[in-house]
């Protein structure tokens, strides 16, 4: 089944390449969205899929690249609405 999520994560995530393999680990796994960085120093994702590869990209959140360090993860469940058809990284 399909779904949708918007995922927000806290920590020492903005300069580390989160974005980047992030976007890696999305297309890796056949999911589309996008990623961005936000003015708070939070990584802001919406990512759409099969539900058991959005959990492993879930888990992949809470570890991101080897630089970064998550404080928090934030996983809410949208409607699958994204009309989208690869994983971007917004600038």
């Amino acid at each position: 089944m399909e779904k949708q999520l918007k995922i927000i994560v806290h920590g020492k995530v903005q300069g580390v390449y989160f974005r980047k393999t992030t976007q890696e680990e999305a297309q890796k796994l056949g999911l589309v969205g996008k990623v961005r960085n936000e003015t708070d120093g939070s990584v802001l994702i919406h990512v759409k899929g099969q539900e058991e590869r959005l959990e492993d990209f879930v888990d992949y959140c809470h570890i991101g690249p080897e630089r970064a360090r998550v404080e928090q993860v934030k996983v809410e469940s949208l409607e699958a609405s994204m009309e989208i058809s690869e994983f971007i990284i917004e600038r």
